[in-house]
C-alpha cells in the first residue's frame, strides 16, 4: 500500500498500453474505428502517416479526411464488409497516400470489434508497408498509375488500352494481372470506383440522380440504375431514402 501523502501512480488505459507496444513498430500503422467508420485513436505512425501530432486531432474524423474521395469510399466499404459478416479480412493489398499526397502500397487487416453484448461495435486494423511485408512489390507498383488514374477521372470515359499504356502492358496482361492480384478486373474496378463515388453522392447530396450519374462516368440514368441495383441491391432513390438521417 501507498504511504500517505504520495502521489497514486496513473496507470495507463488498455487502448494507451496497446498503442505504446504498437509504437515500437515504427512501420506499422494502427488504427481504430467506431461502427460508422468514424477514427477513435491510432498509435504513432499512423498519426505521422496522415500528417497528424495527437490523438485528439483525428477523433471523429473518416477517411475522406485524409484520402482522395474515391480511395476513402473503398477503405469504408471493406470496413462495412468486416462488420457485417463479423470476421477479420486478412492482409488486403491497397493504395494510401500520406499527408503529402504521396501514395504507397500497404498491406490491411481487419478485425472487428464487439461491445459487451456480442455486437459488433467497429473495427481494428494495421498497415504494413508492402516492401517489408515479405512479398515482392513490383507487379502492384507496376498498376500504381492506372488505380491512381481511375481515382481522378472515374467521371469520364476510361478505356482499357488507355489503362494498359499507363501500365506499360498489352490489354490482356493488364486484364491478367488485376484479375491475379485483385480478384476482380480493371473494368470492374473503374466500375466499383464510380459505383462508390455515386453512393457517397447520393448519401451526401440532393444532388439529382440524372446528374450523379453522368458526374460519375456512367452512359446515362438507366445505365446507372441498373448498375447501381446490380452492386448494391436497390435503385438510386431507393437507396438515398434510406439512407437520408432518420430513416
Amino acid at each position: 500500500m501507498a504511504s500517505r501523502g504520495r502521489s497514486a501512480v496513473q496507470v495507463p488505459s488498455r487502448a494507451e498500453q496497446l498503442l505504446s507496444l504498437f509504437d515500437a513498430l515504427p512501420d506499422v500503422c494502427l488504427f481504430v474505428k467506431d461502427r460508422h467508420s468514424r477514427f477513435v485513436t491510432g498509435n504513432r505512425a499512423w498519426l505521422e502517416m496522415h500528417g497528424n501530432r495527437s490523438v485528439a486531432d483525428i477523433v471523429g474524423k473518416v477517411d475522406a479526411d485524409f484520402n482522395p474521395a474515391p480511395l476513402a469510399a473503398q477503405y469504408v466499404a471493406e470496413d462495412r464488409r468486416v462488420m457485417r459478416s463479423g470476421r477479420p479480412l486478412r492482409d488486403q493489398a491497397w493504395l494510401v497516400c500520406d499527408h503529402a499526397g504521396a501514395p504507397r502500397w500497404y498491406l490491411c487487416t481487419k478485425v472487428p470489434l464487439f461491445d459487451d453484448r456480442g455486437a459488433v461495435d467497429g473495427i481494428a486494423g494495421i498497415l504494413r508497408p508492402f516492401d517489408r511485408a515479405g512479398q515482392a512489390p513490383d507487379d502492384y507498383r507496376r498498376l500504381t498509375p492506372v488505380m491512381e488514374h481511375v481515382v481522378a477521372h472515374y467521371g469520364r470515359r476510361i478505356s482499357m488500352a488507355e489503362l494498359a499504356r499507363l501500365a506499360d502492358l498489352s490489354v490482356s496482361q493488364l486484364q491478367r494481372d488485376f484479375r491475379r492480384l485483385f480478384n476482380i478486373t480493371p473494368g470492374e474496378y473503374v466500375l466499383r470506383t464510380r459505383i462508390l463515388m455515386a453512393r457517397r453522392r447520393l448519401e451526401e447530396s440532393t444532388d439529382a440522380v440524372g446528374r450523379i450519374a453522368r458526374d460519375c462516368g456512367f452512359y446515362d440514368q438507366s445505365h446507372f440504375t441498373r448498375a447501381f441495383k446490380a452492386h448494391v441491391g436497390v435503385r438510386p432513390l431507393d437507396y438515398r431514402r434510406h439512407k437520408r438521417p432518420g430513416n
